[in-house]
């Protein structure tokens, strides 16, 4: 059972992660001007979701079959996520990204940066949880 739940948060974290360079990416492209702010703002709206609904299933399976300490190395995300749609701001507005684009810069290369090293724990958990089972 472990090693499946380990497989699905790499599969899923995965997800999750190309979301983050996703909207990395995008944000340098409107720096650069390559991007509208509408084109910017259409296409992150339609991942924001996704990417906490996908993030807080993976946090609630954790929760729920007892790893406790994954649990709480999810939660500073699932805290700013949860934070975010509580004040109803998850959303971007086009004519307000310029004046907060260093912000949602840098959350979104903090959250790339979580991501990237739940992919490697989670990986390495699943890694175990293989090996473990195989032995018995």
């Amino acid at each position: 059972m472990s090693a499946w739940l380990f497989i699905t948060a790499v599969a899923l974290n995965c997800l999750n992660l190309f979301a983050q360079v996703h909207f990395t990416i995008l944000y340098a492209d409107l720096e650069a001007d390559y991007i509208n702010p509408i084109e910017l703002c259409s296409k992150i709206n339609k991942l924001i979701v996704p990417e906490a609904v996908i993030h807080s299933f993976l946090s609630l399976l954790f929760l729920l079959n007892g790893y406790w300490f994954v649990f709480l190395l999810n939660l500073p995300i699932l805290i700013y996520n949860g934070d975010k749609f509580h004040k109803k701001t998850q959303l971007l507005d086009a004519t307000e990204i310029f004046r907060n684009l260093g912000k949602f810069k840098r959350a979104a290369l903090l959250k790339l940066c979580a991501y990237m090293l739940l992919f490697f724990f989670y990986l390495y958990r699943m890694i175990m949880a293989l090996i473990q089972e195989s032995d018995a």
